[in-house]
């Protein structure tokens, strides 16, 4: 099953709106086929598999197929891989977690009742986490919203005046655009786009893809020459029709919340349905603030630089309100911390309860 993760991590750039899955074929403890899932309309790991198999002169029948997720039991843009699995008379199947989408769930169903041997559980966690985007949309309708961070170890992402470039080190920055490259969509707010203008976009990384960007712009303000707007596609979140005449490419959706400001939670649930698994934000404190207030994130992706800035330098969360005894502060559960070039990198999730 460990290998079975590896292949599925092969897509982690590519299969969106589809779930990263891999599989492999083994007979008397020899792999006979491998597969995983590229992308969107392609085969299914489980298929190409077999076709793996196939290719090499064996013989699926009576084999055992190790899959990181539950093998598909209707028509979308493929037929059922579970179809498949039991036309090829494979003998017992050994998933790691079943599938949440229930349009396209039913495969151990129909492996059983074909007669195949299946299981389900092994290496769970470790299939959810290379899924964690789709899991929440298919469940939920949201995205899973990841914020990266670059900070001192005292927790301060820029100077007084802005100046932030930069804190961290060339791996930590170039980790980053990894990161970066298997998320669906980067989000980040005017503010950034001014002080920084960064052209959000994915470098040093081969991928075929490069990701939504997304920009919360309350007044339709974002200047026309703006870098974020040389290439790719590009979505403008705002309160008010824009005040900039912006190029082709370039998307403009009015979301106003009750309050006169964007409405952060319609704007991820607009991203829910167009099928955006993950989104990566690198925004300023301000946009920051907003969405951890509104209990909008998952996950804190904090790379950690061995320096202070100290007072008044800016911190990682502007919070609308704050917070006026312990009780109330917002709690972590760091998952990883590892060592990258002379920074560190912390990964942890936002404890929403």
């Amino acid at each position: 099953m460990r290998r079975a993760l590896e292949l599925a991590a092969r897509g982690l750039f590519t299969t969106t709106p589809n779930p990263r899955v891999g599989a492999l074929l083994v007979r008397d403890g020899r792999v006979i086929g491998e597969g995983w899932h590229e992308r969107a309309g392609e085969a299914h790991a489980e298929v190409r598999a077999l076709a793996d198999a196939r290719a090499k002169g064996e013989s699926a029948r009576g084999a055992t197929l190790y899959v990181t997720l539950e093998p598909c039991n209707h028509y979308g843009r493929t037929p059922p891989c579970a179809e498949a699995l039991v036309a090829a008379g494979v003998a017992r199947v050994v998933i790691a977690m079943r599938d949440p989408n229930t349009a396209a769930a039913g495969g151990v169903r129909r492996l059983e009742a074909a007669g195949a041997a299946v299981e389900c559980g092994l290496l769970e966690d470790e299939a959810r986490e290379l899924n964690i985007g789709w899991i929440k949309r298919v469940r939920e309708g949201l995205p899973w919203v990841r914020v990266k961070i670059a900070a001192s170890l005292d927790g301060r992402t820029a100077l007084e005046d802005g100046s932030s470039q930069w804190i961290t080190g060339e791996d930590a920055r170039a980790d980053g655009h990894r990161w970066r490259a298997r998320a669906c969509a980067i989000l980040t707010g005017i503010g950034t786009v001014l002080q920084d203008n960064p052209q959000l976009t994915v470098r040093g990384v081969h991928t075929p893809r490069q990701p939504l960007k997304v920009v919360v712009d309350r007044h339709g303000e974002l200047p026309a020459d703006a870098r974020v707007l040389e290439s790719g596609r590009v979505l403008v979140v705002s309160t008010e029709a824009p005040r900039t005449r912006w190029p082709a490419h370039v998307e403009s959706v009015v979301l106003r919340g009750p309050d006169g400001r964007v409405d952060l939670a319609g704007m991820l649930r607009l991203l829910g349905q167009r099928e955006l698994n993950e989104i990566h934000v690198e925004a300023g404190a301000k946009l920051n603030g907003a969405l951890l207030a509104a209990g909008l994130i998952d996950e804190l992706l904090l790379y950690v630089a061995p320096c202070l800035l100290g007072d008044p330098a800016r911190g990682m969360f502007a919070l609308p309100s704050p917070l006026n005894d312990l009780g109330s502060r917002v709690r972590l559960a760091v998952r990883e911390q590892e060592r990258v070039g002379e920074d560190w990198r912390i990964v942890a999730n936002v404890d929403k309860a």
